[in-house]
């Protein structure tokens, strides 16, 4: 269970940067910054459009992860990593089908929330765990590492 928290960690960045380059992700879900990237086709689309649902959409994982991380730390201190652990990945569980599932911008934000939720509890129980690992059976000290 632990060792999926390293997983996580590192999904926003590489699912929600390639896909907001997608055409058809832009075409479904931000027409309008869609249009305006192949009017403008000769700059850089490097932070270009002002689009306060992309803006939305992109932020709602951190914003969630890190007011959820508080809430967390008050979970796992009354009952205890493993309960953490479990609300998180069901919490990330939820927001990848949701967003798998989104048929439209709200649906899709939502489940940015939910994976955020998922990170914050991540990101406050997950450490504590491998370092338990660590502290126990220092022969384990190298796998412990490589999945985090």
């Amino acid at each position: 269970m632990a060792g999926m928290g390293g997983v996580i960690y590192g999904y926003d960045t590489g699912i929600s940067g390639g896909v907001t380059s997608m055409d058809s992700f832009l075409k479904e879900f931000f027409p309008e910054v869609y249009r305006k990237m192949k009017q403008h086709t000769d700059t850089s689309n490097y932070c270009q459009f002002d689009s306060q649902l992309l803006t939305a959409f992109t932020s709602s994982l951190y914003v969630a992860g890190f007011f959820t991380s508080f809430f967390a730390s008050y979970v796992t201190g009354n009952f205890g990593r493993k309960p953490s652990i479990i609300a998180g990945g069901t919490a990330f569980l939820a927001g990848s089908i949701l967003c798998g599932a989104a048929i439209n911008l709200y649906m899709l934000i939502v489940g940015r929330l939910l994976l955020g939720i998922g990170v914050g509890f991540a990101n406050q129980s997950v450490p504590f765990v491998n370092q338990k690992g660590f502290d126990s059976d220092p022969s384990s000290d190298p796998l412990l590492i490589g999945i985090h």
